[in-house]
């Protein structure tokens, strides 16, 4: 009877394997194609929310007759930022004269003797001067530093070496050079904290900055296959403990 019994539970073990074997299969098949469409469909959106966004403040400013949506019955997505790429191409070109010069001395001035306004458009135009013009002090090195305390391992974008005050203050103390590195916080890297780290303490990587970012986005999911660079002195013997 238990011979039978048995014999008889083995095409329903198959048949259960074989549903379990077919929705593990589903499973796969979803997950594969969701891993192909959404980072296209999410880059879609974006990007297709960033050119609405600039035709909704451009779009305005074009005159009647350049606007082809003024005679087309449906409205031309993209003019708008077509149109600001040109008036910035054509800002660079006449700041690039002297006549062009001259007027943004002259707007400069103006701004200079408002206070409030002042402080933020030098802060901003050093921002983006420091970002777009000097590519060389530019984010192009990542690195570990210890943090948030003697053991731990954070992820680092570093800056430059550290000028101005805080530079003469630190090393009059310290006797020792400092770098300026950018924390990033995850998922979000715009965000994190602004650090003057001594140079020694400072664990370079070879990795680029974009799989650094990528790193710090994805939450250590995403890391570059071959870092090529030794660990830095005790995080060996760390990880073994943990």
């Amino acid at each position: 009877m238990s011979g039978t019994n048995d014999e008889g539970s083995h095409p329903q073990d198959g048949e259960h394997a074989s549903k379990r074997s077919a929705g593990a299969r589903l499973r796969n098949y979803f997950l594969t194609g969701l891993i192909i469409v959404a980072p296209v469909a999410i880059t879609a959106f974006l990007t297709w929310n960033f050119i609405t966004w600039v035709d909704s403040l451009v779009k305005p400013l074009i005159p009647v007759i350049y606007n082809p949506d003024t005679y087309l019955p449906f409205p031309v997505p993209g003019v708008g930022l077509i149109a600001a790429l040109f008036v910035i191409t054509m800002l660079g070109f006449l700041a690039a004269n002297l006549i062009g010069r001259t007027i943004i001395k002259a707007g400069e001035g103006i701004l200079d003797r408002m206070p409030l306004i002042r402080s933020v458009y030098r802060a901003l135009k050093q921002i983006f001067e420091t970002a777009l013009n000097d590519q060389s002090q530019t984010f192009q090195k990542v690195g570990l530093i210890q943090y948030p305390r003697p053991g731990l391992w954070a992820v680092v974008f570093v800056a430059t070496t550290t000028k101005g005050e805080v530079s003469s203050k630190l090393k009059a103390e310290r006797q020792e050079d400092f770098v300026t590195v950018f924390l990033p916080t995850t998922p979000n890297p715009t965000s994190g904290f602004l650090l003057f780290v001594p140079k020694p303490d400072v664990t370079l990587l070879d990795m680029s900055v974009e799989d650094g970012a990528k790193l710090v986005i994805s939450a250590g999911l995403v890391s570059p296959e071959q870092l090529g660079v030794a660990l830095p002195p005790g995080a060996a013997k760390a990880g073994a403990k943990a």
